[in-house]
């Protein structure tokens, strides 16, 4: 039997970093929202009594996908996978009870990270505008600042990742998915990893929590 995970944790933090990795180390699928939601567009959820009938629908008119379609892919997502680490899901208490409802889970990891870390690390990136390339300025740098190594353009810092944008960004996971990670705690089940150390050290400990 494969092992049941959920990484928690906010955005900056590394979680699909790490997810991958524990995937291919413990051989797990590796369930992202996203993902789900693109494998899965062509699903008929006619009989939900929702505005469109398949998630396809909602994401070609840039509408956010209902909870409850959401809920239903998840679920049709992990009843396919031996073992998993699940990633991005759930967001809010409600998701948690109905994920509670579908499966069982051997390990919840929370990486926790300090919230200027987090400011640091997401403010940092740059992207190149005519080739796609992705920067950090501290943690991959281009060999000349501000100048893409694959094709020499000037590098830039996309909107949504001015310390503005980010810390609202922040303030809003905070509040929507701090319950889960109480939720978690609460129920003796969670388990906190210090995020902030080299993504080599985040990842030895996250194994061995799973590993127990």
């Amino acid at each position: 039997m494969g092992k049941h995970i959920l990484l928690l944790g906010p955005p900056g933090a590394g979680k699909g970093t790490q997810s991958k990795r524990l995937a291919e180390e413990f051989d797990l699928e590796h369930v992202t929202t996203g993902d789900a939601l693109r494998a899965n567009k062509e699903m008929d959820i006619s009989e939900m009594d929702t505005e469109y009938d398949t998630p396809g629908a909602y994401m070609d008119a840039g509408e956010l996908v209902p909870d409850e379609v959401v809920n239903a892919i998840v679920e049709e997502a992990l009843s396919s996978a031996d073992g998993y680490v699940l990633d991005g899901y759930p967001r809010n208490l409600e998701q948690a009870e109905e994920l509670s409802s579908m499966t069982d889970l051997d390990a919840v990891v929370y990486l926790s990270v300090d919230t200027d870390e987090l400011v640091d690390r997401l403010t940092g990136r740059r992207v190149c505008p005519d080739c796609g390339a992705s920067y950090h300025v501290e943690f991959e740098p281009p060999e000349e600042s501000g100048v893409c190594d694959e094709c020499g353009a000037e590098l830039v810092q996309r909107d949504d990742d001015t310390e503005e944008t980010v810390r609202e960004r922040l303030r809003v996971y905070e509040e929507n998915t701090a319950p889960v990670v109480e939720h978690y705690r609460g129920e003796g089940v969670l388990v906190e990893v210090d995020g902030e150390g080299t993504p080599d050290e985040v990842f030895e400990a996250i194994a061995d929590v799973v590993d127990q």
